[in-house]
């Protein structure tokens, strides 16, 4: 893919994230997973054409913003590794995450999952996560790794170059009964 189209690529990215963060109104040490099929980006099919070139323009948006907010990253490999997703030892640590031996690779992992393991401090892998809330780029189904209760976040850009993006938060779940109240 030519530099000119990465760039548009980046340049939505960072208004799906400007738009995503400022719904999901994420609290500091909390957890955004996200899943990206780079081969959806590009509009191929899943897992069929993954692509550094794509994961390397999509970081450097997404861990400033997290990085800004203070949310922890957590990003989900492929199926190839179960899912497994690569988070700071610091996230482990703080949520008290089982850490996996694995290493993601292009093809089985992702390229996205491959980029986070190269550039967090201190990369582990773990199996599952409970995260805060979530993006979805290319259908990966991140759902797994969402808290109860998951709330769709509609942002104004759907698509990702070719990849369909579905985002969510996350809320306590409401309990009781009829005479049960819950805050505004």
């Amino acid at each position: 893919m030519d530099k000119h189209r990465l760039d548009e690529i980046a340049k939505e990215w960072d208004e799906i994230l400007a738009d995503f963060f400022a719904q999901a109104k994420l609290k500091p040490q909390q957890i955004l997973v996200v899943g990206c099929s780079t081969s959806e980006v590009l509009g191929e099919r899943i897992g069929k054409a993954g692509s550094l070139g794509v994961a390397e323009a999509l970081w450097p948006s997404l861990y400033a913003w997290c990085e800004r907010e203070g949310v922890f990253l957590a990003v989900q490999g492929c199926e190839h590794i179960n899912r497994a997703l690569v988070v700071e030892r610091r996230c482990a640590e703080f949520y008290r995450l089982e850490e996996v031996t694995v290493v993601p690779a292009l093809k089985a992992g992702g390229a996205m999952a491959v980029k986070a393991y190269r550039e967090f401090e201190d990369p582990v892998m773990v199996e599952e996560i409970k995260a805060h809330a979530g993006i979805d780029i290319g259908d990966t189904l991140i759902g797994m790794h969402l808290r109860p209760v998951a709330v769709p976040l509609r942002l104004v850009l759907r698509q990702l170059g070719q990849a369909h993006i579905t985002a969510a938060r996350t809320r306590p779940r409401l309990i009781g009964g009829p005479r049960a109240e819950y805050p505004a």
